[in-house]
């Protein structure tokens, strides 16, 4: 499909969407969620090495705009990506900044 096909909501939402991604920390989230990872909280702020508090407000952020779901296991709620299509982004992220 292309983006002219789109009606306005769609598009609004994708607008939403890249808002939300449009954060360093939050391209990082996306790419240690590639390849249909689930991470918690914990671990995701481990990897970041930010305050538990920063990521939670960050993935707050991208489950609101329908880029991450979560699911709870046991004690655990885990977080990934909501369409496995968004890791794309991030390899265009990748791509685009070398060179």
């Amino acid at each position: 499909m292309k983006i002219s096909e789109l009606e306005p909501e769609k598009l609004e939402q994708a607008a939403n969407m890249l808002k939300a991604i449009a954060h360093p920390m939050r391209i990082a989230i996306l790419g240690y969620l590639d390849d249909g990872k689930k991470l918690t909280v914990t671990e995701i702020h481990e990897l970041l090495n930010i305050e538990q508090s920063t990521t939670s407000h960050h993935l707050g952020i991208l489950k609101d705009k329908g880029v991450l779901q979560s699911k709870r296991e046991g004690k655990n709620t885990y977080y990934f990506l909501k369409h496995c299509s968004l890791s794309n982004i991030v390899d265009c992220i990748s791509n685009c900044t070398h060179g």
